[in-house]
Parts: structure tokens; sequence; C-alpha cells
């Protein structure tokens, strides 16, 4: 059982099979990151600007201008 465990290891130690899909999980997993801290720190822009957003939509037909 050992010298099959040894014989896997050396036969599998230098491969980089699965290199590349752990490379783009770990650049995916970054962006999301990088994507959720935008969104905490710029938060209250996002809000003002879809609150101003809602505003000027011409439900009632009232003029939206500064």
């Amino acid at each position: 059982m050992l010298s099959i465990l040894v014989t896997w290891i050396q036969t599998y130690r230098g491969s980089e099979r699965g290199q590349d899909l752990i490379e783009y999980a770990m650049l995916s997993g970054l962006i999301a990151i990088a994507i959720l801290g935008a969104g905490v720190f710029f938060q209250p822009a996002i809000a003002s600007l879809a609150t101003g957003i809602g505003e000027c939509i011409d439900f009632d037909g009232v003029d939206c201008a500064p």
C-alpha cells in the first residue's frame, strides 16, 4: 500500500495537470471579492443614483428638471 502511494506521488509530483483550473478559480474569486468590496464602498453613491433615477422617471407627467 505504501509503495503504491510513493509511486503515485512520484508520478504526479511534477504534473501541472489542473493548474489552470485552480488559477482561474482563484482569479474569479478575487474578482468577486473586488466587486463586492466596491459595492459596499460605493453603496451610498449607488443608492443616491438609483433614487435620482427613480425620481426622474415620468410616471405622473411631472418634469424632473434640477
